[in-house]
């Protein structure tokens, strides 16, 4: 019976020594499948976009990025007779970036100088006598590392397909934490900005209560001494 019990005991702490790393391999699982899906969106997160110009008409495409950070696009535009369209990327402050004229297909690379807002923008012109047809323009944006040609730099380093993958693993899981760090960034400057307002709100109410408790002073006072000269009062 002892031995059946000491069985019983160390069967147990087996199956409890098991449980507990299976409950740890499968949290390790379920936090990199996390962190791939995390890295998965990020890879997909390339804005590919296509609409129609009308003649005469200016298309433009706004879109907020980091600092140091690279940006590329690809455009394709149809065959239409009759149609010239220009193309032109800037920032907020009107510093072209790229400039092109009577476009029909093409690359633009750049890296950001500062955390703005970039506008992408189609012109197309057309002679008013002639008639035509709108324009389709495919545009394709990427951002950060899913704008790097990694199979160029795979070929200049002479990596491997899986160190490739790898290599272009680590720098989105660096742009991730990059985002994430400046949303932290934003949010700590908001509770600032929160907490200033709410200070200011304070401070301003204080005064414009002391100011009506002057104000009803003064109007007492004025009162009393207005209804003793015409002897209202004692």
């Amino acid at each position: 019976a002892v031995d059946f019990v000491r069985f019983r005991l160390s069967s147990t702490s087996v199956f409890s020594r098991c449980g507990s790393q299976t409950s740890r391999l499968l949290n390790t699982m379920v936090s990199c499948v996390s962190l791939l899906s995390v890295l998965t969106l990020y890879l997909g997160a390339a804005h590919a976009l296509r609409f129609h110009l009308k003649p005469n008409t200016k298309r433009c495409l706004k879109d907020e990025v980091l600092k140091d950070v690279l940006v590329s696009g690809e455009y394709h535009l149809s065959e239409t007779p009759g149609h010239k369209t220009d193309l032109t990327v800037k920032d907020s402050n009107g510093h072209i970036l790229y400039n092109k004229d009577d476009i029909r297909e093409g690359k633009f690379a750049f890296t950001t100088d500062a955390y703005d807002v970039y506008e992408v923008c189609f012109i197309t012109k057309m002679p008013s006598e002639v008639k035509g047809a709108d324009r389709e323009v495919q545009l394709q944006l990427k951002h950060g590392a899913e704008a790097k040609n990694y199979q160029g730099l795979a070929e200049v380093g002479k990596l491997k397909p899986l160190e490739m993958k790898l290599q272009q693993l680590e720098d989105l899981s660096e742009a991730v934490v990059k985002d994430f760090a400046y949303m932290r960034q934003r949010e700590e400057e908001m509770r600032d900005t929160n907490e200033s307002t709410n200070s200011r709100v304070l401070y301003f109410s204080i005064f414009s209560m002391c100011c009506l408790l002057g104000l009803a002073t003064w109007q007492v006072l004025y009162l009393r001494r207005f209804f003793k000269a015409k002897k209202l009062i004692e």
